[in-house]
């Protein structure tokens, strides 16, 4: 085995200041990462400086060249050495650094930038002229006149050319574009009102652009939808829910979306505090905790969420990158999301994501017969549609039952004159085809439902209500079983014990650093306690939260459910399946199983009749 080199020689140490060079490579190495950490900085100077506009160019993934243009307010000629200058900033004056309303404050970008690159900026303030200055590896060149109507454009080239051990770091130019994209974007959704235009212009010609956002207008909840369907597409803006609630000073806003249009990876979350893009661990999992009971292990929610508090409740000078931020009270900000989200998707009701239908009419492909026919009809009347509703009741089909469908004959008393049919949200079950799906007409279309699935979770729903009127029973162990633990983590189980015996988990202290299990849930049945707890202290050290026996408890009341509901295969009677329809109506989350997949289709008419050509 190798003797280990110490650090430091042997001989007496001489302290000695560190020139101003190689202390803006070392700060360059915490600010600046890669390519999409530069244009992160420099996007949020311009929004800063209050610009509208905002144009960002690179070239080669941004290794080569970065360019950022803006309208904003500009820096005049004798300011730009001191924009260059380490810790120098217009954004605060020194005496309170927890009362920050800007995105930079640290003062450290742009030396660090012109310590390892070739730095440009050009600038005009209002009342002054247009002004220049360049930095090479740190060496400042002096002002000079420069023509600029107004704004400021800062050009990086050659990035880490100073430093050229860290390009051997970066990834693909691909990789790299790719990373600047999500930067930009997350920018974009933060600051609705603010145009932006990211454009590769790598190789000859103009370049391209690889991403636009034209500026929004009206109220701000209303502008942030529509920057949110520019941004992550139109699916996400119809299948996300409003989210806008206040409590002990934090107001949350945003959109999060339905269960049922989920990811298979956490990439469609984005979560901003004081308007500030951040990748904070308690926040994620708060959002994880909201569609807990929603979406099963590998499936993972899509939002965009606002956390807006005082300044004085959140410190964002945690690291210099600024992606992380510490709450005062990180547990109201914790129940806040998951209330506020858990209310919103109650409140949705049945409802799935209608990229389900879309989804469905892409696996129909019809067939080719050519160029389509043109119809000479008109769409039928309101009145008449009605007409054709009760003609086309079940009894008209009686001849069509056969061993893969059927329709049920309802009993219906003599009337002088046809009544209007009730519109239901999911409609009437017209028939039940495989002995499995509930097909219904609506108003507007028809609706294909999966009998068990849409039960099981109705049962299932049933069933924690009842868990959480009644409490979950525990059973008490004749003999406690002692664990031994380590202080850190017989604190940490210790912290959570009130929360765990609500699921039915009795702890408490039982000297020096053991803990004993005196009580487990008894829906559980027999359980290695030991094992258990260890997995709780497994989540809470990685995730900060435990939802292990929670989601133990809920996995045996979801299997309860599956063998208490209507199985596939089971005859139904009409006034069965639309029992079921009106009770799927009536219950929150009914418009997902308890593995988060859609329990019913909707096909609207308009495109049926696209499937056969009618439109």
């Amino acid at each position: 085995m190798a003797q280990p080199t110490p650090n430091i020689s042997a001989s007496q140490p001489v302290i000695r200041q560190l020139d101003e060079t190689a202390i803006n490579r070392i700060a360059a190495g915490e600010v600046v990462e890669r390519p999409a950490s530069a244009v992160k900085e420099l996007v949020e100077n311009a929004i800063d400086a209050g610009a509208t506009r905002i144009t960002i160019e690179y070239a080669d993934g941004g290794k080569t060249l970065i360019r950022v243009t803006d309208d904003g307010c500009g820096i005049s000629g004798d300011d730009l050495p001191l924009a260059l200058s380490r810790h120098a900033t217009s954004k605060i004056d020194g005496s309170d650094l927890l009362n920050i309303h800007s995105f930079g404050f640290r003062g450290e970008a742009l030396p660090s930038l012109g310590s390892v690159g070739r730095l440009t900026i050009t600038s005009r303030a209002k009342g002054h002229e247009g002004a220049e200055i360049n930095v090479t590896g740190g060496k400042h060149e002096a002002v000079k006149p420069a023509g600029l109507s107004a704004g400021t454009v800062v050009t990086l080239r050659d990035l880490f050319y100073a430093t050229p051990a860290r390009l051997k770091f970066l990834r693909t130019d691909r990789a790299e574009a790719q990373a600047i994209g999500d930067v930009i974007k997350r920018l974009a959704m933060a600051e609705p009102f603010v145009r932006f235009v990211l454009r590769d212009v790598s190789g000859d010609g103009p370049g391209r652009d690889v991403f636009r956002a034209e500026a929004e207008q009206g109220e701000m909840f209303e502008a942030l939808h529509g920057r949110l369907r520019q941004v992550l597409g139109k699916d996400f803006a119809e299948n996300a829910l409003p989210i806008d609630a206040e409590r002990e000073g934090f107001h949350l806003t945003g959109f999060a979306a339905l269960p049922t249009y989920s990811r298979g990876s956490a990439v469609a979350q984005y979560l901003f505090v004081n308007g500030r893009p951040v990748k904070d661990k308690m926040l994620i999992g708060a959002l994880r905790g909201a569609y807990f009971d929603f979406l099963s292990r590998d499936r993972h929610p899509a939002a965009a969420l606002f956390v807006d508090c005082d300044p004085n409740l959140v410190d964002v000078n945690v690291h210099p990158a600024k992606s992380e931020v510490r709450f005062r009270d990180p547990g109201v900000v914790r129940g806040l999301i998951v209330s506020a989200l858990r209310h919103a998707l109650a409140n949705a009701g049945h409802r799935a994501s209608s990229t389900v239908a879309d989804a469905t009419l892409g696996a129909m492909r019809p067939e080719n017969t050519g160029e389509a026919r043109v119809y000479q009809m008109d769409r039928p009347s309101t009145g008449a549609r009605h007409t054709s509703y009760q003609a086309q009741a079940p009894e008209g089909f009686a001849e069509m039952r056969g061993m893969w469908g059927r329709v049920e004959t309802p009993v219906t008393e003599p009337s002088v004159e046809a009544e209007q049919p009730i519109e239901y949200p999911l409609g009437t079950a017209r028939g039940q085809v495989h002995e499995n799906y509930i097909i219904a007409q609506t108003a507007t279309g028809m609706v294909i439902v999966d009998q068990h699935a849409a039960h099981e979770r109705l049962v299932y729903e049933k069933l924690k209500n009842q868990m959480a009127e009644n409490g979950v029973a525990s059973q008490a162990l004749l003999i406690p079983d002692i664990i031994e633990l380590s202080a850190s983590e017989r604190a940490l189980i210790l912290s959570v014990a009130d929360e765990l015996a609500k699921f039915g988990l009795g702890l408490e202290p039982f000297g020096g650093d053991a803990i004993a299990v005196r009580e487990t849930p008894a829906i559980l049945g027999e359980v290695n306690a030991e094992a258990m707890v260890r997995d709780i202290i497994d989540e809470l050290e990685g995730e900060g939260e435990s939802l292990l026996v929670q989601a133990r408890i809920e996995a045996i009341l979801s299997r309860v459910a599956c063998h208490g509901s209507i199985r596939s295969g089971r005859w139904m009677r009409g006034e069965e399946m639309n029992a079921l329809l009106r009770e799927m109506e009536a219950t929150p989350h009914s418009g997902q199983c308890n593995h988060g997949r859609p329990t019913y289709v909707e096909l609207k008419l308009t495109d049926i009749e696209r499937l056969f050509g009618r439109t």
